[in-house]
């Protein structure tokens, strides 16, 4: 018996449909096999795709930093084999007592806000306690193959003072008063510049007239450094400007400014006495990254990787 065209219709377009089923599936799949297939292997250890994604969203990072997170997860893999043949064990009371810990500070020792937060991000309590120990593991080990190890000699202090003149230059710090004139009080302005040649004090003017956040401590702004306050363009006009002058008005989207600088200091390198404590922490953060990338490049060369 011969089918009806619309028969046929209807039977073309049924297959038409579990074709595009089955093709929707199948991109599903390999979709599912891509975040799920695996990114690396350390030693016997793997590291998932969706690992490195679960990550990237725990810490916020974007898709740019897929290889860093990517590398950081491979050199903690490292580290904790490295732990495992050291046979350096973390005690469950030690875990147990970092876990309140993380409660209290973090959820106000309610427990049960924790597990709340695990189930939103689909993380369960064992997954997320052996990660917290494994991150006290991993801080361990650092502290006796890196930070036990770092010390700042004089000498090496005196050599990084030498060598980086430029990470020792004091910040650029200013007093400045000023006076601020809002759109349509700009005719204001002709008014203070008599006032001030007639000997007014400068902080009356800014008192009576400014609109400026320091108006009532006569507009003046105390040791600042410019850029935390002021725009751009304010802080070339500060720059310029020798100390005890006023300058010129200087108008921006329809407000005025007055400036007067009362004081400035820094700018200058300082001295070895001045910078001893930025010195200490500069040459002991560039020690800790030469051990740790030794100590990493080790632990590379005895295991298996794979990047995939």
């Amino acid at each position: 018996m011969r089918k009806s065209k619309a028969e046929k219709l209807k039977v073309e377009k049924l297959k038409t449909k579990h074709l595009l089923a089955f093709s929707l599936l199948a991109a599903l799949a390999a979709g599912a096999a891509e975040v799920d297939g695996i990114a690396a292997r350390v030693g016997s250890s793997v590291i998932l795709k969706s690992d490195i994604a679960n990550e990237m969203r725990r810490s916020g990072a974007g898709v740019e930093k897929y290889s860093d997170i990517r590398d950081e997860m491979i050199e903690r893999e490292l580290i904790l084999r490295a732990a495992k043949e050291a046979k350096l064990q973390m005690q469950d009371w030690v875990v147990e007592n970092r876990i309140r810990d993380i409660i209290q500070r973090a959820f106000n020792g309610d427990r049960n806000r924790l597990m709340e937060a695990l189930s939103k991000d689909r993380v369960s309590y064992p997954e997320w306690r052996q990660r917290i120990k494994d991150d006290m593991i991993v801080n361990a080990m650092r502290w006796q193959i890196v930070d036990k190890n770092i010390q700042a000699t004089p000498a090496a202090m005196r050599d990084e003072y030498a060598a980086h003149p430029e990470r020792y230059i004091a910040d650029r710090r200013v007093t400045v008063s000023a006076i601020l004139l809002k759109p349509g009080d700009s005719e204001k302005s002709a008014e203070i510049d008599e006032a001030l040649k007639a000997g007014t004090p400068f902080s009356d003017l800014a008192r009576e007239h400014s609109a400026d956040a320091k108006a009532k401590e006569g507009g003046q702004w105390k040791d600042v450094r410019p850029e935390d306050v002021f725009r751009p363009e304010i802080c070339e006009e500060i720059a310029k400007m020798p100390k005890g002058t006023i300058s010129k008005w200087i108008e921006l989207d329809g407000w005025k400014f007055l400036l007067r600088k009362d004081d400035e200091r820094g700018g200058g390198k300082m001295s070895f006495a001045d910078a001893y404590d930025v010195i200490s922490a500069n040459v002991k953060n560039d020690e800790s990254k030469r051990i740790y990338t030794d100590w990493i490049e080790r632990l590379k060369k005895e295991t298996f990787i794979k990047v995939y």
